[in-house]
């Protein structure tokens, strides 16, 4: 396998990157890879924001992983920022090859140099495997989540 560049991602990444969200039982029934235009309105948010870092894992000129981080500042916890991690996503080919955990180390050493003093993530209850997967890197189901779609 060739060398791996993580970097921000732009929006000729958008077809790769939404094909990744939309391949698994969950994402098939939210995601439209057929209309990019509500992923690039997206995209140019998340962009014009300091806080938010939207990234593509690129080897061999292909997208085969992504995530999003953001960095939150607070005020609990004595002042400290903490970050989220959320739509991580690796392409099949890719799946097991040690390619999750590089994304994962990314944004855990990119949260550290935002100063950040928390690392949180969630994933749904029916991603088994990637609960095993984030418990391996050191992340422990402490807390309970809640949603409320709107």
């Amino acid at each position: 396998m060739g060398d791996l560049e993580i970097r921000p991602a732009a929006a000729a990444d958008l077809s790769a990157i939404v094909a990744m969200l939309a391949d698994d039982p969950l994402g098939a029934q939210r995601e439209s890879p057929d209309d990019l235009s509500p992923y690039l309105a997206a995209l140019q948010r998340l962009t014009a924001d300091p806080n938010q870092h939207l990234v593509v894992a690129v080897r061999d000129d292909r997208v085969v992983g992504t995530l999003q981080l953001t960095v939150i500042p607070g005020l609990s916890r004595r002042g400290s920022a903490r970050s989220i991690v959320e739509g991580v996503r690796i392409h099949a080919d890719e799946r097991g090859s040690g390619l999750g955990t590089r994304l994962i180390e990314w944004a855990i050493e990119e949260s550290r140099g935002q100063n950040c003093q928390l690392v949180q993530l969630t994933s749904d209850n029916t991603r088994t495997d990637a609960h095993r997967f984030y418990e391996r890197l050191g992340f422990t189901a402490s807390h309970v989540g809640f949603k409320l779609q709107l």
